[in-house]
């Protein structure tokens, strides 16, 4: 989607049974919304298939790996790391910083599942708060997404499609991509 560099979304810890779906919409909403992979914990494989499926039906491009070592990722990253955490600074006091760090090199956001240990904040760039109130981190996650591209993830052309959405005022209509 972007013309600048990567941003990837990483999903920080998933607790089968119970966060099959949230950790499902991290993904859904990362391809959606502008970023170019999300890599979720290796026990979300169901998660994993589900977004590869939408992928693979409503076009990409975008990427969805399962890795064993969340924290390595991070620590690991080449970028600059931004966690998604209602305690961190106003998403509206550091947006232009963060768009500038993407100008300049990869962007890699990490949203939380369970509690968040210290080491992450530290580790982190910049520790943004999409609103100081508790709420759903996928909410969190498209509202940064939606404010670091400034609206143009949702012009974007997908490429590969099986299907396409018709936009209509009423109803409900899914098309194959030929049409």
């Amino acid at each position: 989607m972007n013309d600048e560099h990567e941003v990837a979304v990483l999903r920080l810890g998933h607790r089968p049974g119970r966060d099959e779906r949230m950790t499902t919409h991290v993904g859904l909403t990362a391809r959606a919304l502008g970023a170019d992979r999300v890599l979720l914990p290796d026990n979300a494989g169901n998660s994993r298939d589900t977004v590869a499926d939408i992928t693979g039906r409503f076009g990409g491009p975008f990427e969805v790996e399962l890795t064993d070592s969340p924290k390595g990722v991070i620590r690991g990253f080449e970028g600059t790391v931004v966690h998604l955490t209602m305690y961190g600074l106003p998403v509206q006091e550091v947006e232009a910083d963060i768009r500038e760090a993407h100008a300049d090199g990869p962007v890699l956001v990490v949203v939380g599942a369970e509690k968040v240990s210290f080491d992450v904040y530290e580790t982190a760039d910049y520790n943004v708060g999409v609103t100081n109130q508790p709420h759903s981190e996928v909410a969190g996650l498209a509202v940064f997404l939606d404010r670091l591209f400034e609206g143009r993830e949702l012009d974007r052309e997908w490429a590969d499609a099986e299907s396409r959405v018709v936009p209509m005022a009423t109803g409900k209509k899914v098309v194959s991509a030929d049409e």
